[in-house]
């Protein structure tokens, strides 16, 4: 599957008679809602870990260096806390040019810190897209990040960024830490 997803998107999980729907992020939409929203809530999706196993191409890299950026991996059982946001779905053109290095829209079931339930979308980067770069070490995963800059500046501010929202969130994420530590190291 090619890295570009825009076209494919416009197809996939449109939501057209909803008025709004619920989008999780669990990567830069976390600190980085440049859409308008209705309404933003703590959330979580059950099944999928955290991995920066996506090549950034487009945003936090280049194709001569990709920088390495947040997916979801199934993991059954194991919950993924992140951000819902309320969104109109007249914001999926945005979100769809935002997410086009290989991310899919796929439906999901998101919980809220209150227990209630909604139906949702998330952007996946599955193994099939060019852009995938699959798993490494924590540590080479931080001195990939470390050498990669793109149009939206320094593959370390994403992982610096994301660390720090997820602790505000109360979320400990081994695998996220784990690189920013090892991504402090190397840039000292």
């Amino acid at each position: 599957m090619s890295a570009n997803t825009v076209e494919i998107n416009r197809t996939r999980f449109r939501f057209n008679n909803n008025e709004a729907v619920w989008l999780f992020g669990y990567g830069s939409l976390i600190f980085k809602a440049d859409f308008p929203f209705l309404q933003r809530r703590s959330a979580r999706i059950i099944g999928w870990s955290r991995r920066f196993w996506q090549g950034s191409h487009d945003h936090r890299g280049t194709p001569e260096a990709p920088g390495r950026v947040a997916t979801l991996i199934e993991t059954p059982g194991i919950p993924c806390t992140g951000v819902a946001y309320l969104i109109s779905p007249q914001v999926f053109d945005h979100l769809d040019f935002r997410e086009k290095n290989g991310y899919l829209r796929f439906s999901t079931e998101m919980t809220f810190d209150d227990g209630s339930h909604a139906q949702g979308l998330v952007y996946i980067a599955t193994p099939d897209n060019t852009a995938f770069l699959g798993p490494a070490s924590e540590r080479e995963i931080a001195c990939q990040v470390a050498g990669a800059t793109g149009p939206s500046g320094p593959n370390a501010d994403y992982v610096l960024h994301l660390a720090e929202s997820l602790r505000g969130l109360g979320e400990h994420d081994d695998h996220v830490f784990e690189i920013e530590q090892q991504l402090r190291l190397v840039l000292k």
